[in-house]
């Protein structure tokens, strides 16, 4: 197989996690459209969950979106929202996994239970029209599944279809060797289907990494990965993990990655809701600022009227799946859980 076609550098990549505030209002995503500033390249849903039936729960769905099956009434906005940015060009990814653990325990059992539970997720994307998908993999699984469910997403959708994964930066320094957290090997991974990966959504925060030098970055380039494949992961507030850099730090250190390294991957910001400086009332401004260190551009007055037209004639259909409850030990909060 051809390698996957490469991705246009530097990208500009945000999470979107918390999609409703404390008051349950939906937070818009429009202002990356409206507002006159740098758009992000790329914007990535979270958090997909697989879930065992439980013989408790008889309604309980294969697959929420963080605590909710994805047709709730509460994600209409969303979905109506993802079409528009489609529509002007943002690629839409979905996150699989996250901090709570046990969906990639599903997809790393039997052929008959990888099927079991990959299926939900193929329809998941097929019905919302995602552009890809990236791997979260806080958990222990095997080489072998990887590489299997990676097969898998590749023969459902076809070449232009993103893969990514999100692994800590230091999973990347010591190729995966951190008890508890993941049991194969990246730079085989990368070997062997690295012409699958679209690139790395690397976590340089939470103690996992460091962006206050370019130190951690470069010990992964040594290591033989593809400048172009590491994409910078920083938290856009302080209250969404530990490892906030501050601008007057984190604007020379990202410089100098961009002068020494030619086509350097990009920078992608753990989440939308909050990022500063605009905070909780403007959180499309952290997009903005970054996107200008960058050096990206800005949308077209005349391209947001025509997405401000688009969306008067987008009717977005219920998949009428009821709400379910949580099953037991599924506690994942949606709002700044990374």
């Amino acid at each position: 197989m051809a390698p996957i076609p490469t991705q246009p550098t530097p990208r500009l990549i945000i999470y979107h996690q918390t999609h409703h505030t404390t008051t349950d209002i939906p937070v818009s995503l429009l202002p990356l459209l409206t507002q006159p500033q740098p758009r992000p390249t790329h914007i990535i849903l979270a958090a997909i969950h697989l879930n065992t039936p439980s013989p408790t729960l008889s309604s309980t769905p294969p697959l929420h979106l963080n605590n909710h099956p994805p047709s709730h009434p509460r994600f209409h906005p969303l979905w109506t929202e993802v079409a528009l940015l489609r529509a002007a060009g943002i690629s839409i990814l979905g996150m699989l996994g996250g901090a709570a653990r046990g969906t990639f325990a599903l997809l790393d059992g039997s052929d008959a239970s990888f099927e079991t539970h990959y299926r939900p997720l193929r329809d998941f994307l097929r019905t919302h029209r995602l552009d890809g998908i990236d791997l979260d993999i806080e958990e222990l699984m095997s080489l072998a599944s990887v590489v299997r469910l990676i097969d898998r997403l590749r023969a459902d959708f076809g070449p232009g279809f993103l893969i990514t994964l999100a692994p800590v930066a230091m999973a990347l320094v010591l190729d995966g060797r951190i008890e508890n957290y993941a049991e194969f090997s990246y730079e085989a991974l990368e070997v062997m289907r690295g012409r699958d990966i679209a690139w790395y959504n690397t976590q340089f925060y939470c103690g996992w990494g460091d962006m206050s030098s370019t130190a951690h970055y470069e010990m992964i380039i040594a290591r033989g990965f593809p400048v172009e494949k590491i994409v910078v992961g920083v938290v856009t507030n302080p209250g969404n993990g530990a490892g906030w850099v501050p601008p007057e730090v984190l604007v020379p250190v990202l410089g100098g990655l961009r002068s020494r390294w030619k086509g350097f991957g990009g920078v992608m910001g753990w989440e939308y809701f909050n990022g500063l400086p605009g905070g909780g009332e403007r959180p499309w401004e952290w997009v903005g600022w970054m996107g200008g260190v960058l050096g990206l551009g800005r949308g077209s007055v005349q391209e947001v009227g025509r997405i401000v037209a688009l969306e008067r004639r987008i009717d977005v259909v219920d998949e009428g799946v009821e709400e379910a409850d949580v099953p037991s030990g599924f506690e994942y909060l949606e709002e700044g859980i990374s």
